[in-house]
């Protein structure tokens, strides 16, 4: 499982899937978003805008990322 320290108050889901190395480019991280293919704590997420808070975990492509402090 991958985890991203928090910066500041949150990290959007484009930026953490960028971030992690699950996705190429923020026009990949929005296509695979607005596809169903990502998961934030467990629900399907459809706005790559999302914001992630400590404890959040995001699941693509049977990857998981924990967002941390």
């Amino acid at each position: 499982m991958e985890q991203i320290k928090l910066r500041e108050e949150y990290i959007k889901l484009g930026q953490a899937l960028k971030a992690a190395g699950l996705v190429e480019s923020g026009v990949d991280a929005k296509s695979e978003i607005l596809e169903g293919m990502v998961k934030v704590n467990g629900v399907v997420e459809l706005q790559r805008g999302k914001k992630l808070h400590d404890g959040d975990l995001v699941e693509f492509n049977g990857e998981q990322i924990q967002i941390i402090k």
